[in-house]
């Protein structure tokens, strides 16, 4: 159930942007305590971003899942952060990331709600 899209003006070629979807999925997963099997991941690079007047690399990631916890906020900022210097070398400093928590009942997914 957890869901990671990643917004991004870094151009990442086709050919890489499996592995890059794949290493996020594994990342999220493992810091949320989650199943992979539920993990969603969405990548949209190479668009048009400017963040503090700049447009070097920047991007907007949106992580959504069930139950989140506010003590969870940090750890999540710092790998996700983390993880997008290391893939895609963008500062974290140019990333704004949004966490919410949803229930389950607001959750849809095979005909059904979480």
């Amino acid at each position: 159930m957890p869901y990671l899209k990643i917004q991004t003006n870094v151009p990442v070629a086709e050919k890489d942007t499996p592995d890059l979807l794949r290493a996020a999925s594994k990342l999220i997963a493992g810091k949320l305590g989650k199943p992979e099997d539920y993990v969603m991941v969405h990548l949209q690079a190479n668009q048009p971003m400017l963040f503090a007047k700049s447009a070097d690399a920047c991007a907007f990631v949106e992580l959504k899942s069930l139950g989140l916890g506010d003590s969870e906020g940090k750890k999540l900022s710092d790998a996700v952060c983390g993880f997008l210097k290391e893939s895609m070398n963008i500062p974290p400093a140019r990333v704004y990331i949004q966490m919410s928590s949803h229930p389950g009942k607001l959750w849809g997914w095979n005909g059904s709600t979480f």
